[in-house]
């Protein structure tokens, strides 16, 4: 049975303007500093803005495509999330250090929904001009920026998105997913399985 936390996730475009309570943004952050990874490197890095506090969520919001800028601006939080691409302990190459990123914002998705708080990620945004508005060393890499927020009116939304956020939720198969034997080849323990849509 799928956990609700899990059920109840989706990643909306129609945030409330209501400001996220400090302990609760710290609380997100302890999730995902929690989060497995290889050789216990911790390779992410977060640069968070507050709207309306200092320059840091507009500098964010800057690096926004357009289409993404439409609808963030409500949130009233925007992540700029990073990884690492070198181990501290041996300079080599951490070819994990984005799956544990990736990690790191689930283990922060779920703590967010746990607390009626819901997240959009978006890998829509200039990721040269997040380094240059930040001064982020070579050595980190800017994968994405989060919106995060209470849920807001759906009706508020510009018509292009209003219909998008209306779409039900779809996932593929496991049949189409978990394999056994070789690539491609479905899992006998998947085979009755039906499509999870919420």
């Amino acid at each position: 049975m799928l956990h609700e936390l899990i059920a109840k996730r989706y990643s909306p475009r129609a945030f409330s303007d209501k400001k996220i309570e400090q302990e609760k943004i710290i609380s997100l952050l302890e999730a995902a500093r929690w989060s497995p990874s290889s050789m216990n490197e911790q390779p992410w890095r977060f640069i968070v803005g507050a709207k309306g506090e200092g320059k840091t969520y507009d500098k964010i919001y800057e690096s926004l495509f357009e289409l993404n800028q439409l609808w963030a601006k409500n949130a009233p939080v925007l992540i700029l999330t990073m990884a690492k691409n070198n181990y501290e302990k041996n300079n080599h190459t951490n070819t994990h250090a984005e799956y544990d990123l990736g990690q790191a914002i689930a283990n922060l998705t779920l703590q967010a929904t746990a607390l009626n708080l819901y997240v959009h990620q978006m890998g829509g945004f200039n990721s040269d001009k997040a380094r240059e508005l930040f001064n982020i060393p070579a050595e980190f890499k800017p994968m994405s920026v989060i919106a995060v927020g209470y849920l807001g009116d759906l009706e508020k939304l510009p018509e292009q998105l209003r219909s998008r956020e209306k779409n039900k939720r779809e996932r593929k198969r496991l049949s189409e997913l978990v394999f056994d034997e070789s690539f491609g080849h479905t899992s006998k323990l998947v085979l009755d399985q039906n499509n999870v849509s919420r």
